[in-house]
């Protein structure tokens, strides 16, 4: 699944603003929502095959924290639109400040 499919459910972005705040253990994860742990360890696994989260195994505990490398592809995906926009703009900006040849 890609970073924008796995981002389109509102349930998975409010996991990954949470772990923007720090890692947190599944357990924790799960008793912040209203659904059954399962349905939680779905969405869990959607942010980490769509690189955005990662998970480190201790003890009996899965603590996952955001994944930099699956956020740094998302920030340039972000960057590369601007870019087009900022393009456009200008070249928009240049035409409207042409002198009339009325």
């Amino acid at each position: 699944m890609d970073r924008f499919t796995a981002l389109a459910d509102p349930t998975r972005r409010r996991i990954v603003e949470m772990l923007g705040m720090g890692a947190m253990a599944a357990g924790e994860i799960s008793a912040r929502f209203e659904m059954s742990a399962p349905a939680i360890s779905q969405h869990l696994k959607v942010l980490k095959e769509a690189g955005l989260v990662s998970v480190e195994v201790s003890g009996q505990r899965r603590i996952y924290r955001l994944d930099p490398g699956g956020l740094d592809a998302f920030e340039a995906w972000v960057r590369q639109v601007r870019g087009f926009w900022t393009a456009g703009l200008d070249r928009l900006e240049r035409e409207l400040a042409k002198p009339d040849d009325a």
